[in-house]
């Protein structure tokens, strides 16, 4: 205890956490200014005729047109916290609104998704506008050269929960001793300049593989010692580099390349944003005034003890598939928010049959009339999209004067290279069953095993 109150009033300087503040809100404005300009929220949330909702969160719908005023809030909030204006209500409306965003449709989840919203969450209770901010030059009671130091170490353990997370996951013999997904993956970049030819190779498969296990799995380490941080980072813009080229996820790799520079020393960041001031004709010096910010005792009682149990949520929150019975990448019950990042290729066919109770008659549904090809792909391979797209037509049917509904899907799904086979019992009354956090039984068993964590 005496250890930790030791470090809880400890100080280092806020250049490293302002210059994250500013690198992040501008990386956040370009996703979403990158989001629009792809027409991707016409495609994603104005076209499609029903949205996946999560559970607990059916009531976050788009909201048609005005879908687009929710992305101006995020890309001006995210803009404000950029330039520390407003600070608080910017991160605020910032994480609410891109939360807001990613939770509109479950098809679209990504890993990087979930992580910026609870960054940005996390940068609520941090004061990341205490130096080099609009604010603090609006005010000079404001600035603080000086934070505690475990503000600036909070952004470093959620980076390092990311990456030594990620690296655990692909700890499975799917991924070490099959090389898969990336067998099947890679050899699709045969048109990549000087790479193309190579990544046909096996051996490459399997370098791959193991360099991308090892490589979550250290890189916090050597991030955090002084010795190894330049070479390290240089691997990191690699191997994001990298990922970026080979394949379609956003700017992901970016905004990793740039939280990494957290790791570095404050003298760093001086030099970052002494550049920074050049370019916008700011001087840095009036935010130098060796000041520490001192919370007052309910306050920093009250911020800490959030974001401990925002970091005990977060260690102990990607393990409850352990809950679960049957393979995790089959049933896929606990995988989200757990940082497993591109460890599988699930390919699903689902057809959907719809029964009279009490006459027998039958007939199949058309995906193609409520989803679109995306939403489709996704629901086919996946047991809690099937059951809620299950709801969703015994309702639109009934509405159409059909009674007695029963729904009941023939699905076959193809894992990691693997033949297809049966995935939900054909025999079973969907609506038998309620979308929960319950083990679905109805989900046929995974005749294999893939070892791992």
């Amino acid at each position: 205890m005496g250890r930790l109150g030791r470090y809880l009033n400890s100080y280092t300087e806020a250049a490293p956490l302002a210059v994250f503040r500013l690198f992040f809100g501008i990386m956040m404005f370009a996703s979403i200014v990158r989001f629009w300009l792809n027409g991707w929220i016409e495609k994603l949330y104005i076209t499609p005729k029903f949205f996946f909702s999560y559970y607990g969160f059916e009531w976050v719908k788009p909201l048609g047109g005005f879908t687009y005023f929710i992305f101006v809030i995020c890309g001006i909030s995210a803009l404000m916290v950029a330039m520390g204006y407003k600070y608080r209500l910017a991160i605020i409306t910032f994480f609410l609104s891109f939360t807001y965003i990613e939770l509109m449709d479950k098809t679209t989840y990504l890993n990087h998704y979930y992580f910026i919203s609870i960054l940005s969450f996390l940068m609520i209770f941090l004061p990341a506008s205490a130096y080099f901010s609009l604010d603090a030059l609006k005010d000079p009671n404001k600035i603080f050269q000086k934070i505690p130091r475990w503000c600036v170490d909070s952004v470093k353990l959620l980076l390092g929960i990311v990456y030594f997370y990620a690296g655990l996951a692909k700890i499975n013999s799917d991924w070490l001793f099959r090389a898969m997904p990336l067998k099947i993956w890679l050899p699709a970049n045969y048109d990549v300049p000087f790479l193309g030819d190579l990544l046909q190779q096996q051996w490459i498969h399997y370098a791959f593989s193991w360099s991308g296990m090892l490589y979550d799995l250290l890189i916090p380490f050597f991030l955090l010692w002084r010795r190894t941080r330049l070479v390290a980072f240089f691997f990191v813009i690699i191997f994001h580099v990298l990922t970026r080229v080979l394949f379609p996820i956003g700017m992901f790799p970016y905004i990793m390349i740039v939280s990494a520079l957290i790791f570095f020393s404050p003298q760093t960041h001086h030099r970052i944003l002494e550049v920074v001031s050049g370019i916008f004709k700011i001087n840095k010096s009036r935010f130098d005034n060796a000041r520490k910010l001192v919370f007052a005792p309910l306050t920093r009682k009250i911020t800490t003890s959030v974001i401990a149990i925002f970091f005990m949520i977060q260690i102990l929150f990607p393990w409850r598939y352990l809950l679960y019975p049957g393979e995790l990448f089959w049933t896929e019950e606990g995988f989200r928010f757990s940082w497993r990042v591109m460890l599988m290729e699930k390919v699903g066919y689902a057809q959907f049959k719809i029964v009279d109770g009490e006459t027998g008659r039958r007939f199949y549904v058309d995906n193609s009339d409520f989803l679109t090809p995306f939403q489709e792909k996704q629901m086919a391979s996946q047991p809690d999209f099937i059951l809620e797209y299950a709801e969703f037509l015994a309702d639109h049917f009934r509405k159409d004067g059909h009674k007695n509904i029963e729904v009941y899907v023939e699905s076959y799904v193809a894992l990691n290279g693997r033949k297809s086979r049966p995935y939900i019992d054909p025999e079973v009354n969907l609506l038998n069953f309620d979308d929960s956090f319950r083990h679905k039984t109805f989900i046929l068993p995974f005749d294999d095993e893939i070892k791992g964590l």
